[in-house]
Formats: structure tokens, C-alpha cells, sequence
């Protein structure tokens, strides 16, 4: 993660093992990096009196074990567990340690997959479209989980549809956000659809896509009229191939 600052050299003899993924840290930065790369997935089991002896005894951070040991005997919560001892390292600046405690707070009470989408959620809205698509495919590759319904999962498709959209992966998109409307029959979910469709698609084929369904041509005709707007605002010369493009299939459609 951004902002990370090396300000410790104390390297302890013996590891901790994060015992939920089977990893030994010897380091106040390892632990960190851990926490805040799995925001979406700690949980109570990093809240034990083992990482209070081991930041006490091998680490020397006495004060930081004691505060930690205070969390617990007050029956604290997880993110007042983290937050602590991402403070107390001061390797995270300040900008970072608000986004993290946005980052808790929204996924305080919720359930793992909806921590899981969380995440994928947020690395679509930052660009990470890869890293997205595979968080949104591991949940889907999982056992379905019975405490979400089947609009949870039309979501998890839609997120797919929005990724493989920017990466110009259309004929994925058009797939993932049918499978979405489907599952969740919001409408909102038709036009990207339709937009995926008709950019992998011949003339042809999104042709007669679109005259199968009535709620299709109007949505069409929509997306045209926003193209037609988008045109008179934008230089002759820019647009000219896109434009072209969409009105042959528009008289086509309409023949």
C-alpha cells in the first residue's frame, strides 16, 4: 500500500505466525503490511494475548503490548485492536490511516462476503481491474453462501461486467451483465449490456439482439440520442468514425 515508511529496525528472533494464512512476520512492517493488505478479511482471531507477548518480548514495543492487552481486557473491538497498532508503528502517514478507518468502520458487522465484495468493489473503483475480477471470481468459485440472496451475487456479476468493460473486453461484459440482470432484474443493468453488445457484436447480430425486445429499442434510441449529444458538444474531426459507425446501425435497425 502507498505511504509506507520503514522507521524500524528491530527484527525479532522468533516469528509470529499469522495463523490464518500460515505466514511467519518478523517485523513491525510485515505486521502492518498484513493488516492493511487484509482489511477486508481480519477478523478476531488477530486479537490474541500471543501477538501482545511476541510485540512485548521479541520486538521490545512494550507500551504498544500493553495498550493492546488494554483493548482486550475491555473486550474492544477488531478495529480498535488494528487501529492501535498501526498508530503506535507511525509507519502509516496520516491521509492513510483515515482511509484505512473508513475502510474498517464500513466493514464493521459484516459478514465475510460482503467484506470479500467490498474489496473487489473498491478495486474497480480504483482502476485495479485485474486484481477485481479475480476477488469477484473467487467469491463466485466458492460454495454459495446461503445469508446472501441471489441479488447479492447479480452485483458480483455486475462488478465483473464493469471490469471487463474497461478493459475493452466487451463480449465478457455483455455476458457478466446479462447474467446480472437476470439475477437481479434492475434495469440499470440493461444499457451497459447493450452498449457491451453492440461493440462486440456485427451490425447484424446487435440488430437483431435489440429487435427481439421492445424495452431493447427504446434503450437503444436513448444511447443514441446521448451519442447524438455527446457529438454536438464535442469537435467534427473526433468523432466522426464512432458517429458513422452508429447511425448505419441505426437506419439498419430501423429499415
Amino acid at each position: 500500500m502507498g505511504n509506507l515508511i520503514l522507521c524500524h529496525d528491530r527484527h525479532a528472533a522468533h516469528p509470529y505466525e499469522i495463523t490464518r494464512i500460515h505466514s511467519r512476520i518478523f517485523t513491525i512492517e510485515e505486521l502492518c503490511y498484513y493488516l492493511c493488505n487484509n482489511l477486508y478479511l481480519i477478523d478476531y482471531t488477530i486479537m490474541n494475548e500471543q501477538l501482545c507477548d511476541w510485540l512485548d518480548e521479541e520486538l521490545g514495543m512494550e507500551e504498544l503490548a500493553g495498550a493492546l492487552r488494554d483493548v482486550l481486557r475491555l473486550r474492544g473491538s477488531v478495529e480498535k485492536f488494528v487501529l492501535t497498532i498501526l498508530k503506535a508503528s507511525r509507519i502509516y502517514r496520516e491521509p492513510e490511516m483515515i482511509r484505512i478507518q473508513n475502510v474498517l468502520e464500513h466493514l464493521k458487522n459484516q459478514k465475510d462476503i460482503e467484506r470479500q465484495k467490498f474489496k473487489g468493489d473498491n478495486l474497480l473503483e480504483s482502476g485495479e481491474l485485474e486484481e477485481a475480477i479475480l476477488v469477484y471470481q473467487a467469491i463466485l468459485n466458492q460454495e454459495k453462501d446461503e445469508t446472501v440472496d441471489d441479488k447479492f451475487y447479480g452485483r458480483i456479476y455486475a462488478g465483473l461486467g464493469a471490469a471487463y468493460g474497461r478493459l475493452f473486453l466487451y463480449q465478457e461484459a455483455a455476458r457478466m451483465y446479462d447474467r446480472a440482470y437476470q439475477m437481479c432484474g434492475d434495469k440499470a443493468l440493461l444499457k451497459p449490456y447493450l452498449y457491451a453488445s453492440y461493440k462486440y457484436m456485427s451490425l447484424e447480430e446487435y440488430h437483431i439482439l435489440i429487435t427481439k425486445n421492445e424495452e431493447y429499442m427504446e434503450i437503444n434510441a436513448q444511447m443514441r440520442r446521448e451519442l447524438d449529444e455527446i457529438r454536438r458538444s464535442m469537435p467534427a474531426e473526433v468523432d466522426a468514425s464512432l458517429i458513422e459507425k452508429w447511425k448505419r446501425q441505426h437506419r439498419r435497425s430501423h429499415a
